[in-house]
């Protein structure tokens, strides 16, 4: 059979019983019912899966009428009675468990409001049903009927009701000895409270017992205890026994001010009991999440090896030390407790950092700018003396109110990356002076080369004179060896002459000494003048010279002379190292606001890993130097110059065996 089945036969069963007795233990002369057992029904409402809410309250609103009707009440007195506490039952059961079928949670304040606002809402439900009741059958004072049936009512919820409650379970502060004195003074002192007659407040005397029963037991116990004393009190009370035995004869009250009081008592007992129970409960729970974050911090603070975590309080004082700090400043924990951190820091650094961060050299005026700045550079002393850099951030830790309860440093050990560093800035600064060196160097070579070249100019000059004079026989007829001879000695001073003059151009233009004359030109015409300067030499070697030009003029500002030797410069480098019956192809295309000059060959190509050094000077390729194809590596370089100063730029794509081709890429003028 379901478990829940069996708890609400338990539940009915126990309902109609202790409704029985309360009927009939009404005393002589009343006209109530005594405590009736109506907490139970709600209990019902909450464990119970099945039958459906309306049958269940039938069968609730049944066992009330019949009782009440079993106990000499008039059947109309019965059912209103009866109908009214299945009402405040139902009242208290929508309010308190949202109208689920569950058992809803008494852990919280806002759960204890909940219960007890519906507990209080539906016994007033029942007062007033009882009004009605007593108003429309004349059945006893409609006051007194309405009070003691409301504070029955009450009472019952109020001590019935959390047994089937979800609690917040914990376990018993009190040990076995405590817990069992809790017991004897509770089976001794309930009896001894309700003997006497004729003072009521000493009933009052147990409830310090049972407010320390809540406070050091676990909760199902309590109000276990708690059960007891009302068991005692509804016995004695019954049986004639008690300060409220016969209350209204003795103080000329209606004698159902006898349930009525004894039902107050009870309240005032749950109202004790429960509340302390879920402080309890809440205490302990917020307790248990501290002691787990505190646990987890302290982990996380233990686990930082390689951080350096100091705690203080907040005149300064040592109250945390991690191991990573142990372990990175030579500190045992003991050590450095109870202590100012200003044991850490020298004087010279303090001085330092103060001056640095413009503050007065003490640790307080230091730590408030490294609190308000972040991280910073702190030197720390070791135990042994060592001075170590360690990168540190101070903060405040403030408590619930906003005040400064302490300070938390964390510092990681950072004097080998200082070190590093300083080791960097000197090599960095060594680099720059060989550098300088290098260039002073450079300069030094450049000016070197261009004060040669220009001395020997003028003796090749003279030597070229002097063989063309050779050969045009003023100094006599030569004959065939003799001009041979003399042609060769021309050939190679030409050659000469002519590096001597790459020499010159390439200084000056990397001098920023070249006065070039700008001036508004037409880009086609210099390529085509380029390219008949070089046609002449593709003919002899049978090669294919094509030339694509554009049909509309590409106007450009820059000197004439200078953009149609780097045309003559890559055109005649495309015929060079391109074998016979090859394809030199030479384009001149407008992209928006460029012009691009492509001159692509047939050729030897150029392989990849040289092809970032093709505009050094003197630099030549592999494969040009494995075929012996004469050049100074020098045309690219004065090419490449004179680009960058007309603002453009210039850029090679080749693969050895497949051909070259090279790409100027010129600003155009956008206005003319």
């Amino acid at each position: 059979m379901r478990s829940w089945v069996v708890r609400v036969a338990c539940l009915l069963a126990a309902m109609t019983l202790f409704g029985l007795s309360a009927v009939h233990a009404t005393p002589e002369g009343g006209t109530a019912i005594g405590i009736w057992p109506i907490g139970a029904a709600t209990a019902c409402l909450m464990v119970a899966a099945r039958p459906r809410t309306p049958v269940l309250l039938v069968l609730v609103a049944g066992i009330a009428v019949g009782t009440i009707w079993s106990g000499g009440r008039d059947p109309e007195v019965a059912v209103g009675l009866g109908l009214g506490m299945t009402a405040g039952a139902w009242v208290t059961w929508r309010i308190f468990a949202g109208g689920r079928r569950v058992r809803p949670e008494l852990r919280s304040s806002g759960d204890l409001a909940r219960f007890v606002g519906g507990a209080a809402l539906g016994a007033l439900v029942s007062g007033a049903a009882a009004f009605v009741t007593s108003t429309a059958t004349g059945w006893s004072d409609p006051s007194v009927l309405a009070l003691a049936l409301l504070t029955s009512n009450l009472c019952s919820q109020l001590v019935i009701v959390p047994f089937f409650a979800r609690l917040r379970l914990h376990a018993s502060a009190a040990g076995p000895s405590e817990r069992a004195a809790q017991w004897v003074v509770i089976l001794t002192l309930s009896p001894l409270v309700f003997l006497p007659h004729d003072f009521p407040s000493i009933a009052f005397m147990v409830v310090p017992v049972l407010t320390w029963c809540a406070l050091r037991t676990a909760p199902y116990e309590a109000l276990s205890q708690m059960v007891v004393v009302l068991a005692f009190a509804v016995t004695c009370t019954t049986n004639g026994r008690g300060p409220f035995a016969n209350a209204g004869a003795r103080y000329g009250f209606s004698p159902d001010a006898q349930g009525i009081l004894l039902s107050t008592f009870a309240i005032v007992c749950a109202l004790v009991v429960v509340p302390l129970l879920l402080a309890v409960g809440e205490q302990l729970e917020s307790a248990r999440q501290v002691a787990a974050e505190r646990d987890k911090v302290q982990n996380i603070v233990n686990g930082a090896n390689g951080v350096a975590i100091i705690g203080t309080d907040e005149h300064g004082l040592v109250t945390l030390v991690n191991p990573g700090a142990e372990r990175l400043l030579g500190y045992t924990a003991d050590e450095l407790l109870g202590r100012t951190t200003e044991m850490l820091h020298s004087r010279e650094e303090l001085e330092a950092k103060g001056a640095l961060l413009g503050v007065e050299p003490t640790l307080v005026a230091v730590a408030r700018m490294v609190i308000d700045k972040g991280p910073v550079d702190m030197g720390f002393v070791r135990k042994d003396g060592e001075l170590r850099m360690h990168s540190m951030t101070l903060n405040r830790i403030h408590d619930d109110r906003g005040e400064v309860t302490g300070y938390v440093s964390t510092s990681e050990d950072i004097t080998e990356r200082v070190r590093a560093q300083e080791k960097l800035v000197e090599a960095l600064e060594t680099e720059r002076q060989a550098v300088e060196r290098l260039r002073e160097v450079d300069q030094v070579k450049d000016a070197f080369v261009s004060s040669v070249s220009h001395e020997l100019r003028t003796p090749i000059t003279s030597i070229l004179g002097y063989t063309e004079m050779l050969q045009e026989g003023v100094y006599g007829e030569l004959e065939a060896p003799q001009l041979d001879a003399v042609g060769r000695v021309a050939a190679n001073s030409t050659r000469l002459l002519s590096l001597i003059d790459d020499l010159l151009t390439l200084s000056r233009v990397q001098e920023d000494g070249m006065a070039m004359v700008d001036r508004l030109v037409d880009l086609r015409k210099i390529v085509a003048a380029a390219c008949t300067v070089v046609a002449p030499t593709s003919e002899l070697r049978d090669l294919e010279l094509v030339v694509d030009l554009p049909d509309e003029p590409v106007p450009f500002l820059g000197d004439r002379d200078m953009l149609e030797r780097v045309v003559i410069n890559l055109v005649g480098n495309a015929v060079k190292f391109t074998p016979e019956e090859g394809r030199v192809t030479v384009t001149l295309l407008a992209e928006g606001d460029s012009a691009v000059i492509s001159v692509a060959d047939t050729g030897i190509g150029i392989p990849r890993a040289e092809q970032e050094r093709l505009f050094s000077r003197f630099f030549r390729s592999s494969l040009a130097q494995e075929q012996a194809i004469p050049g100074s590596g020098l045309g690219l370089s004065i090419a490449h110059a004179i680009v960058e100063k007309h603002g453009g730029d210039m850029r090679v794509e080749s693969e050895p065996g497949a051909g070259t081709t090279f790409f100027v890429r010129l600003p155009l003028l956008t206005h003319v």
